[in-house]
């Protein structure tokens, strides 16, 4: 039996071909589990909650993620790194917030999904 044939496909060889040929490429595979690597770590994403609700200084998000601030300067770092943060400067003080909307609805979506079955 030929393995590559499948007995229950439901799509056409033109609907298949379609989905191929919009999928990601090797590259942008790479980017985005690159990307969602960054969510997996639970220190950042509470930063990523607080920056959702405020635009915050590393001694408020050191206040509130209770750490201390050079470990979340680190952690900061790697979000501007991936563009999910992004700094204003005001004087000698830098105030981060999200990069931009997308990446509250990221969070906001899986917060939502999560919440589904509860």
């Amino acid at each position: 039996m030929d393995t590559a044939t499948c007995l229950c496909k439901s799509i056409s060889p033109e609907e298949m071909e379609m989905i191929t040929l919009h999928a990601p490429n090797e590259e942008t595979s790479l980017h985005l589990a690159e990307f969602f690597k960054v969510f997996g770590d639970a220190t950042r994403l509470r930063i990523i909650y607080f920056l959702s609700r405020h635009e915050l200084c590393v001694a408020d998000l050191s206040s509130l993620v209770q750490m201390q601030q050079s470990a979340v300067s680190h952690q900061l770092k790697l979000l501007r790194l991936h563009r999910l943060v992004k700094t204003r400067k005001e004087g000698k003080i830098v105030y981060y917030s999200l990069d931009d909307k997308h990446i509250n609805s990221i969070f906001s979506i899986a917060v939502e999904h999560l919440g589904e079955n509860e």
